[in-house]
């Protein structure tokens, strides 16, 4: 092609559009997709992680560390607050979830871990586990994982940072990828 973009047939469309075709208001808690960030390390990744959830319709779960309601009104630039649930013992909020019967799913490097391709979306009640950019998700958190996902890469990293393979991972869950 010549690079003449008269005649382009791509139209963005109108936030009135937008607002037209997507969910009529915000979900107060739809108890279905939960991002579980439960041992976060940098403020930038919540803040980003929580624009996720919410345009997949998915709560975000955090623990009550004392930067961690600044780091998501920082990050939160919607009109108006996301689904947020908060949680002062991490792995007690895991055996809850667990035991209603949700399916506690880590993003992490393990063996027989799913390959992200090989997700299907969430049918019930999902918790996305992620942990710590450095340490991953503790030890003891492990064994209350049903299922561990990890995100094939061909570069010279390990991994990707929580917000990016928090992202991925809500997409696949929520059925939009």
């Amino acid at each position: 092609m010549s690079g003449d973009r008269s005649g382009a047939r791509i139209r963005t469309r109108s936030p009135r559009e937008l607002r037209r075709d997507r969910r009529p208001r915000g979900h107060s808690c739809w108890d279905h997709l939960y991002a579980a960030p439960l041992w976060p390390l940098h403020g930038a990744n919540l803040g980003t992680l929580l624009r996720t959830c919410d345009a997949v319709g998915a709560c975000l779960t955090v623990p009550r560390f004392p930067w961690v309601p600044e780091a998501l009104a920082r990050g939160n630039t919607l009109r108006r607050q996301p689904c947020v649930h908060w949680t002062g013992d991490p792995l007690g909020w895991l055996t809850r979830q667990r035991e209603r019967g949700a399916h506690i799913l880590g993003v992490e490097l393990a063996e027989e871990a799913t390959r992200l391709a090989d997700l299907t979306p969430a049918r019930n009640p999902t918790v996305i586990v992620l942990g710590h950019e450095q340490t991953g998700i503790p030890p003891e958190a492990l064994d209350l994982l049903d299922e561990a996902v990890e995100i094939p890469m061909v570069g010279t990293g390990a991994s990707l940072n929580v917000a990016v393979a928090g992202s991925l991972v809500l997409y696949k869950k929520a059925g939009l990828l």
